[in-house]
């Protein structure tokens, strides 16, 4: 046990009082320290500045308006959860950047700050409950005091967005302006930077192709995932076509031919390079290959953490189109179809905003579409495909560095 402060005689809890001095009560030994000159509670997290940062326009004007309160608490929570989900997302990313995923050791450290991201984004959907206690005229009371100011004007938003990896030449214009163009000096600087940085979609897609089992010269998976669904295509068409003549038959063959040409699609690098160029696709064809392998071979241990990570990154997508959703729905319900106080159309621009044009991992919800029958996945032989149970070997650079994050 040598080494490890906790055993060593020398360390706190093991060591006896001097003679003459008195066995400190644990349970006190804060209040002690404490009454010594050591930081406080509201010291240590800066509640002076916090709880003295509601400050009420109406009031300012003298005619205070009970929920503005409310609406700044509210706005503020969200601001908040915002920065520690950067912190959280910023600290994924550079894992990625500085190539400590490489060694597999780091995923469990991903997925745990991308499930927190989850987990926040979860709480700011509930918070709108907390908001809507507040009617439309409460809202019209104070509303007026609020312009030109808008929540388009989250500085913190606009870069999570960034960071994630929204498509810039998706994104609906804002007073028909590029959104970095609503912001000045410093905050246009940032977003700007943000927006020359790796995305986090950037980032999954680098690691998605490096994904084992994908070398022509290895498992080759992509092949042989191609063989094995045009084999079972046509076995399923020698079936049908030996079935009676009848309405199901010509319904069943019409089913199996978009099937086929579902799947001549996916196997075309060509036509995926097209719907990359168009948005429709937002990673690499061998990205997709490697997400496709991850979803078929979850079961298999060396696929299960990265698996996760996937449904996590699609929980992202889901929670913040719900965001959105209720950021509209909320609106409608204060303003009506009245222009917002930042000079936009208010619930007709919120709307739009609504849709998979904002979706940042939107392939991984197609992988759905490429399902097929288990027994048509190419098989793995544990006594052949090694990479199911070894870790990649890391850089040794990577090994010897300790970890900041």
């Amino acid at each position: 046990m040598s080494g490890c402060p906790y055993f060593e005689k020398s360390h706190l809890i093991f060591k006896k009082p001097h003679e003459g001095e008195e066995e400190e009560d644990a349970s006190q030994a804060g209040v002690n320290k404490a009454s010594k000159g050591g930081i406080i509670y509201g010291e240590y997290l800066q509640l002076e500045k916090i709880l003295s940062a509601q400050v009420l326009q109406s009031e300012l004007k003298a005619d205070k308006i009970h929920d503005e309160h409310l609406f700044i608490v509210t706005h503020q929570a969200f601001e908040l959860w915002f920065k520690q989900i950067l912190y959280e997302l910023d600290s994924v990313r550079h894992i990625f950047i500085s190539g400590h995923v490489r060694d597999e050791r780091y995923m469990l450290k991903v997925n745990n700050r991308i499930h927190r991201i989850v987990r926040i984004l979860n709480l700011l959907l509930e918070q709108f409950a907390v908001l809507e206690t507040m009617t439309a005229l409460d809202f019209f009371d104070f509303r007026g005091y609020l312009a030109p100011a808008s929540g388009f004007q989250s500085l913190q938003f606009r870069l999570l967005e960034n960071k994630i990896g929204v498509p810039d030449n998706l994104r609906v214009p804002y007073n028909r302006r590029h959104h970095r163009d609503n912001f000045k000096g410093q905050e246009s600087k940032l977003l700007l930077a943000s927006e020359q940085e790796p995305t986090l979609l950037k980032l999954i897609e680098e690691w998605l192709e490096r994904t084992p089992g994908l070398e022509a010269d290895g498992f080759n998976f992509w092949q042989r995932l191609a063989i094995n669904i045009f084999k079972g295509l046509n076995q399923e068409k020698e079936k049908i076509e030996k079935m009676a003549d009848s309405e199901e038959k010509l319904e069943m063959m019409a089913e199996l031919v978009k099937q086929k040409v579902l799947f001549t699609s996916l196997f075309d690098e060509k036509r995926h390079e097209h719907l990359f160029s168009k948005g429709e696709r937002r990673i690499s064809y061998k990205a997709l290959q490697g997400a496709l392998m991850i979803n078929f071979y979850r079961e298999e241990p060396r696929f299960q953490v990265p698996f996760q990570l996937l449904t996590s990154l699609m929980d992202i997508d889901t929670l913040m189109t719900k965001w959105r959703y209720n950021h509209v729905c909320m609106v409608h319900r204060m303003i009506g179809n009245k222009a917002g106080t930042g000079g936009s159309s208010g619930y007709h621009y919120l709307r739009s905003t609504v849709s998979d044009r904002y979706k940042v991992f939107v392939d991984l919800f197609n992988l759905a579409t490429f399902l097929v029958p288990r027994h048509w996945v190419p098989k793995l032989n544990p006594n052949v495909h090694k990479f199911l149970y070894m870790a990649e070997c890391c850089d040794s650079s990577y090994c010897s560095s300790e970890d900041s994050d």
